[in-house]
């Protein structure tokens, strides 16, 4: 069989285009038990990619080389002998690490789920979406008529993370840094956009919301991160699900009063998020989405910015990091 490419991981590095490179290798068929699927996109996900090249994902020890890339969309070209639930041409979306940053790929077919299309907004909802959705409920508790705020509500995760609060009957503040931004809240129906870089989030917040805010969904961190935890409201709950002010840099030092000072007195809690611990719930999630998304109950946005092939995902991840990104960041191969 011919060859295909892939990105991979030659060294750790601070900085993500120095720590990978593209490498060609054979293309396999199937095993009994495997299909063989052509990748047509590929979700980024820059956080994730700079911290595993820094060798700064604690749960994940990997040595130099290794694969790159999480989801990916594609379309079944071969399946194996013992193979009955796929076959040649099905749209699948699979989730693995390696998986996502290659043309092709050869996985056990218990690993894949078929799809309607291999569109690119599958790739918003599977995992991201899904991430969104486990985190506001089995971690944020998310109820009915609470106020929530979306920080960073116009990226990838935070639109899906409106819609979800919206659905859910509550009350929906988003933050964002662009015009563009504003307009695509809008069309989500948020009900209080926050473009910090015409309002000061900490003023809004307290003159707007003085009881303080139910459930925060926070992905920003640095002051991001103190702003919101100093206006949770009497037992409300802030879950952390990344921070990426602080990727691809130097963790920054802070003196100040320890949390505990701003939590106690109000029962107020914050939480960690991360989906690898949270596993048992994926399945129901992805198929609640998959039939909110096909009902025409939920919106995804794509980022527009064109990123063709292989070559383009580290100008990608640069830009995910940066924050220009309205909606999921995707490489089309």
């Amino acid at each position: 069989m011919t060859n295909y490419k892939k990105l991979i991981a030659k060294q750790l590095h601070q900085d993500f285009k120095s720590a990978v490179e593209i490498v060609e290798v054979p293309l396999t068929a199937p095993a009994n038990h495997e299909i063989l699927i052509r990748n047509k996109f590929a979700g980024i996900n820059a956080g994730f990619d700079t911290l595993l090249c820094r060798g700064e994902v604690s749960y994940i020890k990997l040595t130099p080389p290794f694969d790159l890339g999480v989801e990916a969309v594609g379309e079944v070209v071969a399946v194996g002998a013992d193979v009955s639930g796929f076959r040649v041409g099905d749209a699948v979306i699979t989730t693995w690490r390696g998986g996502g940053y290659r043309e092709y790929q050869v996985i056990d077919a218990s690993l894949a789920v078929k799809v309607r299309e291999a569109t690119p907004e599958i790739l918003n909802l599977v995992p991201t979406g899904v991430s969104a959705l486990v985190a506001l409920e089995q971690v944020g508790e998310m109820q009915s008529n609470e106020t929530v705020l979306v920080t960073a509500a116009a990226g990838g995760t935070g639109h899906i993370a409106v819609q979800l609060a919206k659905l859910a009957g509550n009350h929906v503040i988003g933050t964002c840094s662009s015009e563009a931004k504003e307009k695509l809240l809008q069309e989500l129906g948020c009900d209080r956009i926050i473009n910090y870089h015409r309002e000061n989030l900490q003023q809004v917040l307290k003159q707007e919301y003085p009881n303080g805010i139910n459930l925060i969904f926070e992905c920003v961190g640095k002051q991001v991160f103190d702003t919101c935890v100093d206006n949770l409201a009497i037992r409300g709950r802030l879950v952390s699900i990344g921070y990426i002010s602080e990727y691809g840099k130097s963790i920054e030092q802070v003196t100040q009063a320890r949390i505990y000072h701003q939590l106690f007195w109000k029962a107020a809690s914050v939480r960690g998020f991360l989906m690898p611990h949270y596993q048992e719930y994926i399945p129901e999630a992805r198929d609640r989405l998959l039939n909110l998304f096909y009902a025409g109950k939920l919106q995804v946005s794509v980022d527009s910015t064109p990123f063709l092939g292989l070559e383009s995902i580290p100008t990608a991840v640069a830009y995910l990091l940066s924050g220009q990104n309205c909606g999921k960041v995707v490489v089309r191969f």
